[in-house]
């Protein structure tokens, strides 16, 4: 099972309207075809990045069926499905399998901090609902907890618990994952793609795809399946403006400044969020112009 994933997925966007009050579906569309024309190799809607905290439940089933009927089989859609209960979580889980997802992604429970016994019953429980992969999702930033490599480990028992997403700014946490779990877990980088493919990852979970979907996933292609180092190194020296720009508080602000500068405007965020601005705003001015990232028929160019 854990064969089947593999590449730069992106943690997608969610495009609203200019007054943030609905969501826009007709930029949601031409994203998910932007970036699988750019080769992305997989999309993922309502994580983090999606602001799907944000969403109503009838929103967030609303992405999920459109991402995926628009993606049309040719890339995989894993929905994130995470919630507080684990009741919504199996419930949302398996909404997303009847649309047609091909997985889901879920971050633990992000205020009660549960124990390994809690976090072992909740993703067993969402494991035993549905009949689809699940990606679990580590950043103790966000959820308050650290799932190790041993509780990984324990997690990778769970038939359909074949994936993570390791989140940490520690990539000997991939190497260990990879030790200790062999082909019942394949792990995907978080913030550190480049670092995670050189330690035994076969994906990376990316924000920075958002804007640069061709680069980053040609970091797969020279990590994993050609092993060019030196390439690889080059191309994440060319990538990093774009990894560090959309790091930290930015990853969702950002993002939708540097998208709009680039010709793809995607409305913006919710409150609390607010738009890029001031110091944050310049940067992404800054790093698109550098980077002569424009899109142009469809296609993201990186201009010299």
């Amino acid at each position: 099972m854990s064969a089947g994933f593999h590449g730069t997925y992106t943690v997608m966007v969610t495009p609203f309207a200019a007054d943030g009050r609905t969501v826009d579906e007709a930029a949601l569309e031409r994203f998910v075809d932007w970036q699988i024309d750019e080769g992305i190799h997989g999309l993922i809607p309502l994580g983090s990045t999606g602001e799907f905290l944000s969403l109503t439940d009838d929103e967030r089933s609303r992405v999920a069926e459109l991402v995926i009927a628009r993606a049309r089989g040719r890339v995989p859609v894993l929905v994130g499905t995470a919630a507080e209960s684990t009741w919504d979580a199996v419930a949302y889980s398996r909404e997303a399998e009847a649309l047609g997802a091909d997985g889901v992604m879920i971050i633990p429970p992000f205020y009660c901090t549960p124990t390994e016994d809690e976090l072992y019953h909740h993703y067993r429980t969402i494991g035993d609902a549905i009949g689809i992969p699940v990606m679990v999702y580590n950043n103790p930033a966000t959820s308050n907890v650290d799932m190790l490599p041993p509780l990984v480990a324990r997690l990778a028992e769970i038939e359909n618990v074949s994936y993570i997403k390791e989140s940490t700014m520690d990539v000997t946490r991939v190497r260990d994952i990879v030790r200790l779990c062999g082909e019942r877990m394949t792990v995907f980088g978080g913030i550190m793609g480049y670092e995670s493919y050189l330690n035994g990852a076969k994906g990376w979970v990316a924000v920075g795809s958002n804007l640069m979907p061709a680069a980053f996933a040609e970091m797969y292609r020279l990590c994993v399946e050609t092993v060019d180092v030196d390439a690889a190194r080059a191309l994440y020296a060319e990538i990093l403006p774009v990894i560090e720009l959309v790091g930290g508080h930015r990853y969702v602000t950002a993002t939708k400044a540097a998208l709009e500068l680039m010709g793809l405007a995607m409305g913006p965020p919710r409150p609390p969020r607010l738009p890029a601005a001031g110091a944050d705003l310049e940067w992404a001015e800054r790093t698109v112009r550098g980077l002569g990232l424009t899109v142009d028929g469809g296609q993201a160019v990186a201009r010299a």
